[in-house]
């Protein structure tokens, strides 16, 4: 028809498809200048193109539908700028967490590079600086079932309060536990997270001199891996002082491959 468009034509030119058109109209949103009564097409107006437009701009900027159909019963300068400035500051916090997010991304793939180059049953020592762990009870009986509950907690505690964890989890094992072979008894579960004030269980590292190894495998066979360091120990005369840290750099996150899995076990030493 002269001066107006059909839908498919709309729906070509617009990069935008014709249920999506429909769906506009059914929602009042956006609705066709003509309905042909015989045939039941729906055409558009060149004027309605524009209005079109901003529909999906606003939509790209990140109005919701409703918003955008609030906005626009009444709109002008005024409205328009008062909206746009507001959605401003949404930009911006989702840009802030997007930067958390990259630098969490980051922080994982550089961990599991440099795993590439963890040599097995190799103990060290080195020196740590603080460092903060959000924490999660495990409950009895300490099995991996109840590990996973808690490491689960961690996360939903975490991503509900947007606290700044990083994308890496692990466990705490009493030392005591250790010594009487209940290697995989963890008393918490926990997520490494930079200081915050907005959440209480929270626990502090400090900076200190600690052995280490690198267990590399499934989590059960984690046994051997502690014997070798308690006999390093003994055989050096280092004295533990303090429980188990189990630091997971390659784990189910990375790998469904359990012979791939990677997990730092430390200890603070005098």
């Amino acid at each position: 028809m002269k001066d107006l468009f059909s839908i498919g034509e709309v729906s070509k030119y617009q990069h935008i498809s014709k249920q999506t058109l429909i769906y506009y109209d059914k929602i009042g949103l956006f609705s066709p200048s003509y309905v042909d009564p015989d045939t039941g097409y729906r055409y558009y107006s060149a004027a309605q193109i524009d209005y079109l437009d901003t529909i999906l701009i606003m939509k790209k900027i990140g109005f919701s539908l409703n918003e955008i159909k609030e906005h626009m019963r009444n709109y002008n300068i005024d409205s328009s700028l008062i909206l746009l400035k507001k959605q401003l500051s949404v930009i911006e916090e989702k840009i802030k967490e997007l930067c958390l997010i990259q630098s969490r991304v980051k922080h994982r793939c550089e961990q599991m590079e440099h795993s590439r180059s963890y040599h097995e049953n190799e103990v060290i020592i080195e020196e740590v600086q603080d460092q903060y762990l959000l924490t999660q009870t495990v409950q009895k009986p300490y099995s991996l079932k109840e590990i996973s509950i808690a490491t689960k907690k961690c996360f939903a505690d975490a991503f509900e309060k947007q606290l700044p964890v990083f994308f890496q989890s692990g466990v705490i094992v009493p030392l005591n536990r250790i010594k009487e072979n209940r290697f995989t008894e963890a008393s918490h579960a926990f997520l490494p997270i930079e200081k915050t004030d907005r959440a209480d269980n929270v626990k502090l590292l400090p900076s200190g001199k600690c052995v280490c190894i690198y267990h590399i495998g499934d989590y059960l066979s984690i046994g051997h891996s502690y014997k070798k360091l308690l006999d390093f120990c003994e055989k050096h005369t280092l004295q533990i002082i303090s429980d188990s840290y189990e630091f997971c750099i390659n784990d189910y996150l990375t790998s469904h491959d359990e012979n791939e899995y990677i997990t730092k076990i430390m200890f603070y030493i005098n």
